[in-house]
This record gives structure tokens, sequence and C-alpha cells, in this order.
């Protein structure tokens, strides 16, 4: 313990103020630590992270509040569960694949119309701009 020092440092109350850039210096009376172990040069890239600015103090643990539950939300029809029988058995398992029977990846697929995917989410529509979209949409035949 050269000159008394050694351990932590108090700081000042209110602790003085780090200068900028290259000048900072932590002001909360703890020293950096190194890291051992590791793969190379990630003990001193520690060092440089605990170096390069001062910490903040800890903040008061406060005791959790519950969260509330989130509002519940009107879905869809429930997902197929993963070993539930086919939906589509006319359909080759190789269906979009590039080998095998049924259609390959550069089938086209059926789109729907934008009126028809608005109309979806109208029972969605919290403010009107869904309804107003598709009647848009329905007017332009889109």
């Amino acid at each position: 313990m050269a000159e008394g020092h050694g351990g932590m440092r108090r700081p000042n109350n209110p602790a003085p103020v780090s200068g900028p850039g290259r000048l900072s210096r932590r002001t909360d009376g703890q020293g950096a630590r190194y890291m051992a172990g590791g793969e190379y040069g990630e003990g001193q890239e520690m060092m440089d992270l605990q170096t390069s600015a001062p910490m903040a103090k800890s903040p008061e643990v406060k005791p959790r509040r519950r969260a509330a539950a989130p509002p519940a939300m009107e879905t869809g029809p429930a997902p197929t569960p993963l070993f539930a029988p086919t939906e589509r058995p006319d359909e080759p398992i190789t269906a979009g694949a590039p080998f095998g029977p049924g259609p390959g990846p550069t089938a086209r697929i059926p789109m729907s119309s934008l009126a028809g995917t608005l109309e979806k989410l109208l029972p969605y529509d919290e403010d009107g701009s869904i309804r107003r979209l598709y009647a848009t949409a329905v007017r332009r035949g889109w």
C-alpha cells in the first residue's frame, strides 16, 4: 500500500466531475478489475471498457410490482396441432418442393384481393381507418 492507498476509495460527496474524452476518470471510487481467462485480448478489452467511463450509482432496489395482465385479444382460429391429421389429404407431401409430385416452387399461389384482406381485418378496426381503406379498395376493384 503505497502512500496509504489501497482498496476502495470513497469519492467525495458530491463526487468530482470527470473530464471529457481521454481525460475521463471514474468517480465512483471503484477500481477496474482484470478478467482472467478467455480469448487473447479479451482481458484488455474488458479493462478498457471499465476504465473508459464512470459507472453510475447503484439504484435503490424497490420491491417489484406484479405487472397487470395484458387485455385479452380476440384471436382467430386456433393453430393446427403438430400431430393433427392433414387438412389437405389430396395434396402430395412434396408440393412446393423442387422434386417429387405436386406443383414445384415456381407454381403460382392464388393471391387474395386487397379488399378481401381488408375485409378480414374489419373486426379489429378500432378507429375506422381499415373501413375507409376497405371502401376505397372495393370502389377501385382492388
